[in-house]
């Protein structure tokens, strides 16, 4: 049985999957993140997410914190450029508690001033973690160089300086001008019947009142190459290739993502990773990424490696991008990258929990649901040349941009 759906008078869109399971996962996804901050607000979306659960009208932060956690269950949230998310994990029997903790928090939360000042001090702590990775660290960089002079550029968390700035007015109006609710998502998958799901539904999230704001993301503005060296004083040197890509509603999504899967993705089959590390022995981490936002997206090859290594990690890697660009793949190669990809997302949704929430993504963009039948025939019907055109639209030397940590 695929997805049901049910609207709430407010516009938030109520989806349920029923599944045999003693354990519900459930989920509410707004279509807002840190790309819709001003930039006096840079951090703002999430800083929110943070203070959410520093209490509601009815609760303490203490009980927001026990409900679900003394009968076993979890809250979580997290942020992203373009959404904002707090799902929840309980016993098929507390699922109402579970909605009811997620109604209140998301849209309740009073973010008390006297609790701002710790929670800044928790996100500081974050971004000195992070500067502190630098194979994490370096992604944040290398999107601001890609999406320079965007919103889209800068990191999730913020800077010290710019949210020490922010105020519990500046939160209320960044909600308000933002969280419209017909951008909201509620979604569910567990052993709960459709008539339960709309009961509470209509319960904890069918008072809240209708925002429909006409809020437009700003334009992205135009991408130049740039070729980019930090001196971070590492004991390896971190890099990473790459450039714009495609939007999630693009057409060469499906077979770019195949593309970068094969190229470096988790296998320790991947063209990269065989090449690099186990017929050179130059690396043990190298990668490719893809990242697809509203109108653009962001392609990377990623790799760490002694720094006596890395012009030759680096020679290798451009060779094999020219091979993708000028030779299409036999049949063999294809099929097998096809095979893989399809198995690595059979079994990616077995886990309930993320199937739950890259669902809720893709019915707040594109109002569906692709099952695994559909998605393999979407997957097996990508064709040599396909591969071969979107691997000259990325990695053209023209897309190509390059960040290094020496």
């Amino acid at each position: 049985m695929e997805f049901q759906e049910y609207a709430l008078p407010s516009g938030i869109k109520c989806i349920l999957k029923k599944i045999k399971s003693p354990v519900v996962y459930s989920s509410l996804t707004v279509n807002v993140g840190t790309r819709d901050e001003e930039i006096n607000e840079h951090g703002i979306a999430h800083l929110i997410e943070h203070m959410m659960f520093k209490g509601t009208k009815k609760r303490k932060i203490f009980h927001i914190n026990s409900l679900l956690d003394n009968v076993g269950g979890e809250l979580n949230a997290f942020t992203t450029k373009e959404e904002t998310v707090v799902h929840a994990t309980t016993l098929k029997r507390d699922f109402s508690k579970a909605i009811d903790l997620i109604s209140d928090v998301f849209f309740n939360s009073i973010y008390p001033e006297k609790e701002f000042s710790k929670e800044l001090g928790v996100i500081i702590d974050e971004i000195n973690a992070y500067k502190d990775s630098p194979s994490e660290l370096i992604f944040d960089d290398f999107e601001d160089i890609i999406f320079a002079g965007s919103s889209l550029g800068r990191n999730i968390l913020g800077t010290k300086k710019q949210l020490k700035k922010i105020s519990r007015n500046d939160i209320i109006n960044f909600r308000n001008k933002n969280y419209s609710t017909d951008k909201m998502i509620f979604a569910v998958v567990g052993d709960i019947t459709f008539n339960r799901f709309k009961q509470l539904c209509d319960k904890f999230l069918g008072s809240i009142e209708a925002n429909h704001n006409t809020t437009i993301r700003a334009t992205i503005p135009e991408y130049t190459r740039i070729d980019k060296v930090i001196d971070k004083r590492t004991y390896q040197t971190h890099c990473l290739i790459g450039g714009r890509s495609v939007s999630y509603d693009n057409k060469a999504r499906i077979p770019l993502a195949l593309l970068v899967n094969m190229l470096g993705g988790s296998s320790a089959n991947s063209r990269l990773s065989s090449l690099l590390r186990e017929k050179h022995g130059l690396t043990y981490n190298v990668e490719a990424n893809l990242t697809t936002y509203q109108e653009t997206g962001l392609v990377s090859i990623y790799f760490s490696a002694d720094k006596n290594n890395t012009e030759r990690c680096r020679e290798l890697i451009d060779k094999e991008l020219q091979t993708l660009m000028t030779t299409e793949l036999t049949k063999t190669q294809l099929h097998m990258a096809q095979r893989q990809l399809i198995g690595q997302m059979t079994i990616a949704s077995e886990s309930i929990e993320n199937y739950m929430l890259s669902s809720a993504r893709s019915y707040m963009l594109y109002g569906n649901v692709l099952n695994n039948e559909e998605l393999t025939k979407k997957v097996f019907g990508i064709t040599a040349s396909d591969i071969m055109d979107v691997a000259n639209l990325v990695f053209n030397k023209n897309n190509l941009s390059t960040l290094t940590y020496k």
